[in-house]
């Protein structure tokens, strides 16, 4: 969990953070009234071009601390080197290239 949401922090901090103050703002009933940004959050990690690589990327890590998760329920520190293994490999993940601007030839003067 702590792993995804540094993920999230980073590329879609906005979101997180109108979210968090929402949450904040309205102790009683921001399950109900913070929830159009608890969505927003969603779509943000479902569209981001990085996050959609680093899921690809990273299955196998974020997988294997998943599983460590599951069977270290009450200590999850135990899981330390696989959050560290998964955020690892997020760091590598590269955005993806945007293609080089077309460069133009001023024409020739007649």
């Amino acid at each position: 969990m702590q792993a995804a949401l540094e993920i999230t922090a980073r590329y879609c901090g906005r979101e997180l953070d109108q979210y968090g103050q929402c949450v904040a703002a309205k102790p009683e009933s921001w399950q109900r009234d913070c929830h159009y940004l608890k969505m927003s959050i969603a779509r943000c990690t479902s569209a981001h071009p990085i996050i959609r690589q680093i899921r690809q990327a990273c299955a196998e890590p974020f997988e294997a601390f998943e599983e460590c998760l599951r069977h270290n329920e009450a200590a999850v520190e135990n899981c330390a080197e696989h959050v560290r293994r998964f955020l690892q490999c997020a760091e590598q993940v590269q955005p993806p290239h945007s293609p080089a601007p077309v460069q133009t030839q001023p024409l020739p003067a007649s």
